[in-house]
C-alpha cells in the first residue's frame, strides 16, 4: 500500500474552487454527450430513488480529475466513492443530482463538487449540463454564475415569494410533507419543484426563485449549494437557527426568510 506523503499546506480556497468547478465540468462534458443515450438504471433507497451507469461514470471521471491534483485529499461521493485523506481537506461529490430528471430527459440536474476543511465547507462548484449554467463559489469571495458576481433576489413581499422545494424518496415521509405545502401555499406567491436540490439552492443564489427547503437531503446535495447561497447573500439555516443538516435546509433571500420561516415552523407544529 502506498504510504500517503506528508500533508501539504490548505491551500487558497479561490484554488479550491477553480479545481472544484474542473472537476464538476468533466462530469457535465460527459453528460452532454450522453444525452438521449439508452442508460443502464437501477434504484438505490426506493423504487423511486435513481441510479444510472452515468452517475458511476461521472463520479469516477471527477475521481480521477480530483486525484490527479491533489492526490492526498479525502474524498466522499454520492455513488460510494470514499478514502481518507492526509491534506485536510475532503472533497464531496454529488455526480448526478437529480439523476430522475436526466433519466427523463427533463432539466433540472447537475454535477455538484464542494471542498471541505475542518468540517467547513470552503468552496464549490454546481454545474448545470443542460443551459451550460457554472455556480461557483469560495468562502468570502462571493458567488458567481458563468464568471459574474451574484446576488440573492431584493426584498419583496413574501406574499409573492416564489419556493423551490423538494420530495422524499420514502413514501412515508410524503404526505407529511404535502401537508406542509398545504398550510403554506395560501401564504405565497407560488411553489416550484424542479428536482434537483444543488440546482434549487443555486436557483435562489441568482434570484430565479427566492426560497427553498427540503427535508432529508445528504450533504453531497447540498454543500456546494448552501455556499452558493450564502456568498450570494442568501439567509442559510436549519428549521431552528442552527447550520442546514440532512433535518432541514431552508435558504432564502433576506426579505422573505423570517416571513418563510415563521411559516414552516408554524407548519411544523400544526403536523405534530
Amino acid at each position: 500500500m502506498r504510504e500517503p506523503s506528508a500533508p501539504h499546506p490548505i491551500p487558497a480556497w479561490g484554488l479550491l474552487e477553480d479545481l472544484a468547478a474542473e472537476a464538476a465540468e468533466t462530469a457535465a462534458s460527459l453528460l452532454r454527450a450522453e444525452t438521449g443515450a439508452p442508460r443502464q438504471i437501477s434504484s438505490k433507497s426506493s423504487r423511486t430513488d435513481l441510479v444510472t451507469d452515468m452517475d458511476m461514470a461521472c463520479e469516477a471521471a471527477i475521481v480521477e480529475f480530483l486525484t490527479s491534483q491533489r492526490p492526498d485529499d479525502a474524498i466522499l461521493g454520492e455513488e460510494g466513492t470514499g478514502r481518507d485523506g492526509a491534506s485536510g481537506v475532503r472533497w464531496i461529490i454529488d455526480p448526478i443530482d437529480g439523476t430522475v430528471n436526466f433519466v427523463y430527459g427533463h432539466v433540472g440536474f447537475g454535477v455538484s463538487v464542494a471542498a471541505e476543511v475542518q468540517g467547513r465547507i470552503v468552496a464549490g462548484a454546481v454545474i448545470d449540463p443542460t443551459l451550460n449554467d457554472a455556480f461557483t463559489a469560495h468562502r468570502g469571495g462571493g458567488a458567481r454564475l458563468n464568471g459574474d458576481r451574484l446576488a440573492v433576489s431584493p426584498d419583496r413581499d413574501p406574499a409573492l415569494a416564489l419556493v423551490a422545494t423538494g420530495f422524499s424518496y420514502e413514501p412515508e415521509q410524503r404526505p407529511r410533507q404535502a401537508e406542509v405545502l398545504g398550510l403554506l401555499l395560501p401564504h405565497i406567491g407560488d411553489i416550484r419543484r424542479m428536482g434537483g436540490a444543488a440546482l434549487d439552492l443555486c436557483s435562489v443564489a441568482c434570484g430565479r426563485v427566492d426560497a427553498f427547503f427540503e427535508t432529508g437531503l445528504n450533504l453531497w446535495d447540498y454543500a456546494a449549494g448552501v455556499l452558493i447561497c450564502e456568498e450570494a447573500g442568501a439567509v442559510v439555516q436549519d428549521l431552528n437557527g442552527g447550520p442546514p443538516n440532512r433535518d432541514f435546509v431552508f435558504a432564502a433571500a433576506p426579505g422573505v426568510a423570517d416571513a418563510l420561516l415563521r411559516l414552516l415552523r408554524q407548519a411544523d407544529a400544526d403536523r405534530v
